[in-house]
């Protein structure tokens, strides 16, 4: 069944900072290669962090002097929101970006998988719902735990939430993240490939004429052009896409956070954004996926899901 075409293509060199666009990418394992393949890390709070707990990072632009090739991770050049310049490579990075953001930070590139305490959240609370997602037959129980005291407030908060909306069911979510800022040995939120429709973002502009719905709000790998009506994306869960040469299999819909609301290059912050999917959007926009065949992708693609 045909969906539509690539019509943008963006990786993103530093995790919750501005990407850049790209005309063709080869698809691997962990998708775009160097896809996120920097972080910053709290030095406060001692865990990997992202434009939730600093909003800034997502007026910073990021762009790699060099093009990645499997699991390299060149330097990358960076633009503040003052139109400064520095890069990752430079002697001075962690102190320009906590002078820049207000606390201490350190910028991190992705690190191995069996780093585990590299990953790891600090939290007491982590360590147990990790726990239990690890038990197939306890993952279910994970949102009514969630649902009380301190687990539901820092839940609330990681999704932005207000008192009267509902949170993701976290039981949806790859079982690892309980336990860790992201699936060890990236810097992913869940998987290694995002997905979103125009046909998404038209329906959104429908349901909230006054907000922006432009693509750079949610931080796609893969935009696609598509004339098929509805939030599309979140049908596909489980079915596999053939996209030029390479082929994903959709995971699960992405539940949307605060991050959709800041503050980008032209975009101006709207809360209301993040309020209408809630809303109107069963809290989600656009779809993860990881990847089945590697292979190489170029604007103007076609994308098919794959029947068998």
């Amino acid at each position: 069944m045909h969906i539509g075409t690539i019509k943008e293509i963006w990786r993103y060199p530093v995790k919750s900072m501005a990407g850049e666009r790209l005309e063709s990418c080869t698809v691997e394992s962990l998708g775009i290669p160097a896809d996120r393949g920097w972080a910053l890390r709290d030095e406060t709070t001692g865990e990997i962090t992202n434009g939730k707990r600093f909003p800034l990072l997502m007026q910073c632009a990021a762009q790699y002097r060099s093009e990645p090739a499997g699991a390299d991770i060149p330097p990358a050049d960076l633009t503040f929101p003052d139109g400064s310049k520095t890069a990752t490579d430079a002697a001075d990075i962690n102190q320009r970006l906590t002078a820049l953001l207000g606390k201490p930070v350190t910028l991190w590139p992705r690190l191995p998988a069996d780093d585990l305490e590299h990953y790891r959240r600090k939290s007491k609370a982590a360590r147990v719902f990790g726990r239990l997602a690890r038990v197939r037959a306890l993952r279910s129980a994970l949102p009514t735990l969630a649902s009380f005291g301190n687990a539901n407030a820092e839940l609330r908060k990681m999704f932005s939430r207000e008192p009267n909306e509902p949170v993701p069911n976290i039981s949806l979510l790859p079982p690892e993240l309980m336990e860790f800022t992201s699936p060890p040995g990236t810097y992913f939120d869940a998987f290694s490939i995002h997905l979103l429709t125009t046909s998404s973002l038209k329906i959104m502009e429908r349901l909230n004429p006054d907000a922006i719905w432009d693509a750079r709000r949610f931080r796609p790998n893969f935009l696609i052009e598509s004339e098929l009506k509805g939030l599309i994306e979140l049908e596909w869960t489980l079915q596999k896409l053939q996209i030029g040469s390479a082929v994903l299999k959709c995971q699960i819909p992405t539940a949307r956070c605060g991050m959709t609301t800041h503050a980008q290059k032209d975009l101006s912050k709207d809360p209301s954004v993040l309020r209408t999917i809630v809303k109107d959007a069963d809290q989600n926009l656009g779809t993860y996926a990881s990847v089945v065949t590697p292979g190489v992708v170029k604007v103007g693609d076609s994308v098919e899901i794959r029947l068998g």
